[in-house]
């Protein structure tokens, strides 16, 4: 097949495309820079140079293809209304392409958004639609192209996707605990970040692609809820810092943008997806990763 990805030279989709390729698949991803077209090159994928703001790049690119995976997402924290507005755009394009195509369209969700204490699992139904939700409603809105006669596929991310060379949320709580001087969780350490590693969640992708129906919902999660106190914990461990609780009324000044998130209870299973795919994480643990590579990462500067 012709795979035609949007995010393929990031974090997640750098692993997919070897994946999809050792497949025997033909994969073209979208490249904003020079070192993106170098890095996508060198993996054996052809770039196209555009960003997710060029529609008629997009539009190219799931023309000429005979699947779109759909993981470039615009993570701008202060302005993320228009981040929305630039996914919406990006899918309503796909949605054009493929109409009527019976082709399948893969796209990246999340699995924020559930009450505290909900155990997600593939049958919970986003509560966000319009172009003014978080991510624009993006995945109500990409489930409903199965009545224009596409595949769409969801693949909702832990909100932790880690690995060796990961510069996400875990990498940032690093940074913080070095820079303050303390690693620190908020309250009572008792919310919970479901994880899943990044190797394990190209293999979940690939899988999708060749055996996801129609209007399927993936949860790529191998741990189902970490407590964000053994997170810090385990920072604190690896740097030999202090562990401390933050008052959630003083997160924001502690943690800046990923208070947020760090404040979030987000448990999910990945049950009903292991049983349809047949796929099982086999990678270690978040925990297991943050002593082995993220606290002896050189700090940024």
């Amino acid at each position: 097949m012709r795979i035609f990805m949007t995010g393929a030279s990031g974090w997640i989709g750098s692993a997919v495309a070897p994946e999809l390729l050792a497949a025997g698949h033909e994969v073209s991803g979208i490249a904003r820079s020079d070192a993106s077209v170098a890095a996508l090159e060198s993996a054996g994928v052809t770039p196209l140079r555009g960003s997710l703001d060029d529609l008629d790049v997009l539009r190219a690119g799931a023309e000429a293809s005979d699947a779109v995976i759909h993981l470039g997402f615009k993570h701008d924290f202060n302005d993320m209304a228009a981040s929305g507005r630039t996914e919406r755009a990006a899918l309503e394009v796909f949605g054009d392409v493929l109409a009527g195509s019976g082709r399948k369209f893969m796209f990246a969700s999340g699995l924020a958004g559930a009450a505290p204490g909900t155990l997600l699992t593939e049958e919970y139904t986003s509560p966000y639609v319009g172009p003014e939700s978080p991510r624009g409603g993006s995945e109500n809105l990409a489930l409903s192209f199965a009545e224009r006669g596409i595949a769409p596929v969801s693949l909702r991310f832990s909100p932790t996707v880690h690995g060796n060379g990961d510069h996400g949320f875990a990498a940032e709580l690093v940074r913080i605990a070095r820079e303050r001087g303390v690693s620190a969780y908020i309250g009572d350490g008792s919310n919970r970040w479901a994880a899943v590693h990044r190797f394990d969640t190209a293999r979940m992708i690939a899988l999708a692609l060749q055996k996801a129906p129609a209007g399927t919902i993936t949860h790529a999660v191998g741990e189902e809820g970490i407590p964000t106190r053994e997170i810090a914990e385990a920072i604190g461990q690896g740097l030999d810092l202090p562990v401390i609780s933050v008052a959630p009324e003083d997160a924001a000044a502690h943690f800046g943008w990923i208070a947020t998130f760090f404040g979030m209870d987000v448990t999910a299973s990945s049950k009903i997806t292991r049983e349809l795919l047949g796929w099982t994480p086999t990678e270690q643990g978040l925990l297991a990763d943050i002593a082995d590579y993220y606290v002896k990462a050189p700090a940024a500067v």
